[in-house]
This record gives C-alpha cells, sequence and structure tokens, in this order.
C-alpha cells in the first residue's frame, strides 16, 4: 500500500490524491499539521527533508514533488489511462505540469510567502502586489498554448487535469478574473463534477 502524506488545505498536493482516487489506488492518507509545523518535526523530516508535501511512500521508497508523483501514479495504474504512452504526447504533458510547477506555483507563492525571497518587509508586499497580474498572465498562456479542451490534452483526461484545477482554485483567490478565460472556465466547472474532485476536497480541513 501506498502512503501519502498531504496537508489540510488547498496545497498541490490536492491534485496528486485526486489522481490517486482516479487510478483508484490502495492508499493510505495521512494529513500533516502545517499551521502547527508539523512538517519541521524530526519524524516528518526523516520522510521527507524538504519538510513539504506532497510526499509518497511507496514500496521502492519515498518520492517528492507533484510533477514526480503524478507521473508515478499514472504509470504505475495503466489501466486508469491517465497519462499518454506515446512518448511526444507525455512530453507535452510533463511540459505543461512543469510549467504549473516552475512558473505559475511559484507566482502564486509571491502572496503568502514572500519571505522566502526576501526578508525586507517593503520588498514583501510588492511581490504581493504583482501577484494578480503574474497570475493573469499565467492564466493566459495556459488558456491559449497549452489548455486544448476540454481537457488539457484534448479529449482525453490526464493528471494534467487535477493539477490544473488546483492552480484555477488559485488563481481565483490571488485575483485573476476568470470570466476572462472561458477554456479555463469551461475546465473548472468540468472538474468539479467529477467524483473523484468531490471526493477529495470534501476531505480538506
Amino acid at each position: 500500500m501506498l502512503t501519502f502524506y498531504r496537508s489540510g488545505g488547498t496545497s498541490c498536493a490536492v491534485a496528486t490524491q485526486i489522481a490517486l482516487e482516479d487510478a483508484g489506488a490502495d492508499y493510505k492518507d495521512v494529513v500533516v499539521d502545517l499551521a502547527g509545523g508539523q512538517q519541521r518535526s524530526p519524524e516528518f523530516l526523516k520522510v521527507n527533508p524538504k519538510g513539504r508535501v506532497p510526499v509518497l511512500v511507496t514500496d521502492k521508497g519515498v518520492l517528492t514533488e507533484t510533477v514526480a508523483l503524478l507521473l508515478y501514479v499514472a504509470q504505475t495504474h495503466p489501466a486508469a489511462k491517465l497519462a499518454p504512452t506515446d512518448p511526444f504526447e507525455l512530453a507535452k504533458l510533463q511540459a505543461f505540469n512543469a510549467y504549473l510547477a516552475s512558473t505559475v506555483h511559484v507566482a502564486h507563492a509571491h502572496k503568502l510567502r514572500g519571505h522566502r525571497w526576501s526578508d525586507d518587509a517593503a520588498a514583501i508586499e510588492t511581490m504581493k502586489a504583482k501577484v494578480a497580474s503574474n497570475m493573469t498572465d499565467c492564466a493566459r498562456i495556459i488558456e491559449t498554448e497549452y489548455l486544448a479542451g476540454p481537457w488539457v490534452m484534448g479529449d482525453h483526461y490526464t493528471v494534467a487535469d487535477p493539477y490544473l484545477h488546483i492552480i484555477t482554485l488559485w488563481m481565483e483567490g490571488d485575483g485573476v478574473d476568470l470570466s476572462t478565460f472561458p477554456k479555463l472556465s469551461a475546465h473548472k466547472a468540468a472538474m468539479a463534477q467529477r467524483p473523484s474532485v468531490k471526493k477529495v476536497l470534501s476531505k480538506l480541513s
């Protein structure tokens, strides 16, 4: 059985948990109390020295980072068909997920975690002020360059879709006007109807 570590809120870990549900995976769900500092406890740091979620413990060892976890879930549950088998299409999926992880997530993080980049209070406030415009720029790129529709990769649902869904939920809180992005809005609505999404989001505390 897999052991999955996540936080209680709408973090990027939710994307992997949705994928686990989509795959029909057998896993143990472990909630890490980030607000209480559990991620810095000696016990958790033995699991992930980075002190972050998500974490997936497998029979071969520990995996971290959302992009890796999503691909692992897809490839270890091939019957669910959550990732392309064609090398080029798989690379396109990975390119999209990497963009979410390396660019969009970082742009979002400047709202609440500016202390990662600066100790200067004024600089942190400046970072916060840029979040809405930066996330809107990211939404525009996703809408025009990545989101084929109705799903990220076109007609076939993949592990890119739960990742995008969580990012889209963040966008609303970051000041992005989703009404100006019809494909993103349609994707959000379609994801909200999926049983796996309803199940996972209902667990969030």
